[in-house]
């Protein structure tokens, strides 16, 4: 899948309709008409972006009949830890959403949950009619991790004590191919994986007495990127000398979410950065050394 364009589409509606669930209350009843509005809005804006999608991005390319692609080793997987991270952020703003319609929590799971990962299938079946690509076995394996992770978190502790987030640096490689990785600083946020980091971020405290004097706020991050790739599944001459490498980080970060605040302008803003790994000192693991990093996004 050409995951930047997708990205495009559903990190806007989640940092946008997100923040706003956020701050509207959790009704403890049901309310049909509340009900409807927010699934019209969520058929809705999922339809419209899908169709979005397919007219300005797949309309350019020839169409094949429908058949499947093994794109695994692309990216050193990086477009598949991204996948999950999507749907993970769909299936946390699906649930607030439907939670402020006071659907209870147990339905808003499921639905928010299937929800999300039946969007981002639906795309995978455009790829599949598009000669250049096919449905991925892969990427859907990706979508159902991430629909997952969120959905057994709420059922076993009614609470999200593990995250998945995103950072990204500029490079240089995309100095070397614009025309893949991005000219722009904005397309390279996108398409530049060299410069994307994923992150799974673990409450330290959720796991601890509800006594326990260690911040609730403060995250332990584990994170992963890899560099040197001037192609999908190889660097083609004449990039043929870059080493392709993985990158394993070790780092903390700020739970926004769990800084108790009245402001509703800083309850919107820490739900959007909640979504985005806070710069902070962080260990990198990568070609057999260690390097530490006084500030590392």
């Amino acid at each position: 899948m050409r995951f930047y364009k997708v990205i495009i589409l559903v990190l806007s509606l989640t940092g946008v309709l997100d923040s706003h669930a956020q701050l509207l209350p959790v009704d403890s009843s049901f309310s049909k008409p509340k009900f409807i509005a927010v699934g019209t809005g969520i058929v809705a804006g999922a339809t419209l972006s899908i169709a979005a999608l397919n007219k300005l991005w797949y309309s350019d390319f020839p169409k094949d009949e429908w058949h499947t692609f093994n794109d695994n080793k692309e990216w050193l997987q990086m477009d598949k830890v991204g996948h999950s991270s999507t749907t993970f952020m769909l299936s946390r703003m699906g649930y607030d959403l439907f939670r402020f319609s006071g659907l209870d929590a147990k339905r808003s799971i499921w639905i928010s949950g299937i929800g999300s990962f039946v969007y981002m299938g639906s795309i995978e079946i455009l790829d599949g009619y598009s000669q250049d690509w096919g449905f991925s076995w892969g990427d859907i394996t990706a979508n159902g991790i991430g629909s997952a992770l969120f959905v057994s978190q709420q059922l076993l502790w009614n609470d999200t004590r593990i995250k998945l987030k995103y950072s990204f640096h500029t490079t240089s490689y995309a100095q070397q191919r614009p025309d893949l990785l991005g000219e722009s600083i904005g397309q390279q946020m996108l398409k530049d994986y060299n410069g994307q980091t994923y992150w799974v971020d673990i409450n330290i405290h959720s796991f601890l007495n509800k006594e326990s004097k260690f911040p609730r706020w403060l995250n332990l991050s584990l994170g992963y990127g890899a560099e040197g790739m001037l192609g999908a599944f190889e660097n083609a001459y004449p990039y043929n000398s870059t080493e392709r490498y993985r990158q394993y980080y070790l780092s903390f970060d700020i739970d926004f979410m769990r800084i108790p605040t009245h402001s509703k302008l800083l309850k919107s803003l820490f739900t959007i950065l909640s979504f985005v790994k806070t710069p902070l000192p962080t260990l990198e693991f990568s070609q057999n050394k260690m390097t530490f990093h006084p500030l590392y996004f």
